[in-house]
């Protein structure tokens, strides 16, 4: 009678996949790894929609003249707006996934869409008032949260051996939505001019449409994921939840944060014109939305941990460079540091999400499950935790833009803000090493009467997760 009540209730109709194993390597061979993509490509599709739209304000800040009367500390704010309800609202978007069904809540959530840009389009104009440009970028965050739900729904599509790739490739193309709105609103400054922002929303309120329809016509709903307050739960009170969370804010805070910001640094920092400004902007997020699946598929081979730890030496190393660009108004220096660490952060948000599965796998491989109930507990655990550290991470970005306007403010340069990420890179490597990497020593048996000797212990036992 107990196996009978927790079996879960079929459901009827709306692309609902019943049984999906994809451990399973007959299964997966057989129909799981076709699905799976074939998810995961219109899953790509819609999450890269959704980042244009969380980006908007990034670009429309750069035609927002003299006219409109809005100076470089309230740009800032725009933008962090935007980052700030990206950040809350990918909480409830993770758990609508088993509450709703992927496929249906990636339809629902792409036509949100719609809210923010017809408001956008509505009030893109000189003589509005400061208040209502803030609650349009208020509405922009919906955006964000469509990539919290893609990677929770993402993630039970794929086994743990190919999460790292599928995951990168998810979320790097959705990421790269931020770059492809700079290049169209790069296109239409050169070709309209700066006086034409409605223009590029034209542009993108069909394309909404287009998305939301190949979710409804290609993608699948999984029965197998529930909806589990228990789990939530669990992830809350995980410590590695919120480790993972700060590495997260290192990388994806970086990214997302510094993505909205470029345009503005420039224009403030660097007195570049809003065409010069986003004929640069898309360079860095374009680089490092390309590289986050080759971030994942490094650590699906050598280990989350390991690229993780590097990464954020190499990013501490690329901030020290535009800190010494920024003190002597070397543009070009500036430029090369500020793409590397566009790079670097998506090298490391592939990395640090396949860390994720990894350390709830190790965790039940430690409490003695095995096959498929060690996967299962896996993604149970997984699935929750992806997107409360995604809520954290795009936090982080809030916090880099808040950086940026009060090193303006006081300064009238970006250089206080880099110190403070240098500074923040640097704790992100001490972290990472001392939980996820260090070797500590145990004492050995003392032989005879002599003194116990330190040994070294096997590899950590999240060393390659």
């Amino acid at each position: 009678m107990t196996a009978a009540r927790t079996q879960p209730a079929p459901r009827r109709g709306g692309r609902w996949i019943e049984h999906w194993d994809p451990e399973d390597e007959t299964f997966w061979r057989g129909t799981g790894r076709r699905t799976a993509r074939r998810n995961l490509w219109f899953s790509v599709l819609c999450e890269h929609v959704g980042f244009s739209v969380w980006s908007l304000w990034s670009v429309l800040v750069l035609f927002m003249g003299p006219e409109y009367g809005i100076d470089a500390a309230g740009k800032f704010i725009l933008v962090a707006m935007a980052t700030l309800v990206g950040a809350f609202v990918r909480v409830p978007y993770t758990f609508a996934v088993a509450r709703f069904g992927g496929r249906n809540w990636t339809v629902f959530s792409a036509l949100m869409l719609l809210v923010p840009a017809g408001a956008a389009y509505a009030v893109m104009e000189p003589g509005t008032s400061y208040t209502t440009f803030l609650l349009v970028a208020l509405l922009t965050g919906v955006g964000g949260g469509n990539f919290a739900s893609s990677m929770t729904n993402i993630n039970s599509f794929f086994p743990l051996r190919e999460k790292g790739w599928a995951l990168g490739l998810n979320a790097g193309g959705g990421n790269i939505g931020v770059p492809v709105i700079q290049l169209v609103a790069l296109a239409v400054i050169a070709t309209a001019g700066a006086g034409r922002p409605r223009l590029l929303l034209l542009i993108y309120l069909p394309l909404i449409v287009v998305a939301a329809a190949c979710a409804w016509y290609r993608m699948d709903n999984l029965a197998v994921v529930r909806g589990d307050s228990g789990a939530a739960r669990d992830s809350v009170r995980d410590a590695h939840t919120w480790i993972m969370s700060l590495l997260y804010v290192g990388t994806f805070g970086s990214f997302i944060g510094y993505s909205f910001a470029f345009g503005l640094v420039l224009q403030t920092q660097f007195d570049r014109t809003p065409l010069q400004a986003a004929s640069l902007t898309f360079v860095g997020p374009l680089l490092g939305s390309l590289v986050r699946p080759v971030g994942g598929r490094l650590a699906d081979r050598y280990g989350g941990g390991r690229i993780t730890l590097w990464n954020f030496a190499a990013m501490a190393a690329a901030t020290s460079l535009v800190i010494a660009a920024s003190v002597r108004a070397s543009l070009p220096v500036f430029l090369a540091g500020f793409v590397a660490l566009f790079v670097l952060s998506g090298l490391g948000n592939g990395s640090t999400y396949k860390m994720i599965p990894g350390i709830y796998h190790a965790k039940a491989v430690a409490l003695g499950l095995t096959g498929e109930e060690a996967a299962r507990y896996g993604r149970r655990l997984s699935g929750a935790a992806i997107g409360l550290i995604g809520a954290v991470g795009a936090a982080g970005g809030l916090g880099i833009n808040l950086a940026f306007r009060q090193s303006f403010q006081s300064t009238g340069s970006g250089t206080g803000a880099f110190v403070a990420f240098l500074v923040c890179y640097a704790v992100c490597f001490v972290v990472t090493w001392s939980v996820y990497l260090r070797r500590p020593a145990r004492p050995a048996a003392p032989a005879g009467n002599g003194p116990a000797v330190a040994a070294p212990e096997s590899p950590p036992a999240y060393a390659r997760v």
